[in-house]
């Protein structure tokens, strides 16, 4: 998996950011090939992420331009400066199995 993170240190309103994402940029993310999730975090204080994960960096490449896009047209008026922007392989993961009830877990590591 590849996740991208992005981080506005200083939106006037996170919500406000969300509730535009999800408009406009989350069907284009649900469209794309490898799409896999993306979130919206508060931190508080005005600062305001995102989390968006692909099956692969290729799946990444394809609709990083578009989404790049899409963040300056529809949120420059609610953030300063640019996001600074992580991303990478995901090496390591640990999460609930859902198919297997509460109790099992389900851990991933990928070589380094």
């Amino acid at each position: 998996m590849y996740v991208i993170t992005r981080r506005f240190p200083s939106l006037s309103s996170v919500s406000e950011a969300a509730k535009r994402a999800e408009a406009g940029l989350a069907p284009m993310l649900l469209a794309a090939t490898g799409f896999k999730g993306y979130h919206i975090i508060d931190a508080g204080g005005g600062v305001g992420m995102s989390v968006t994960m692909f099956d692969t960096r290729e799946d990444a490449e394809r609709v990083k331009d578009r989404a790049l896009d899409w963040i300056k047209q529809n949120l420059s008026d609610l953030y300063q400066g640019d996001p600074v922007v992580t991303a990478g392989e995901v090496i390591y993961s640990a999460r609930p199995d859902v198919g297997r009830g509460a109790s099992t877990s389900q851990t991933e590591a990928r070589p380094h």
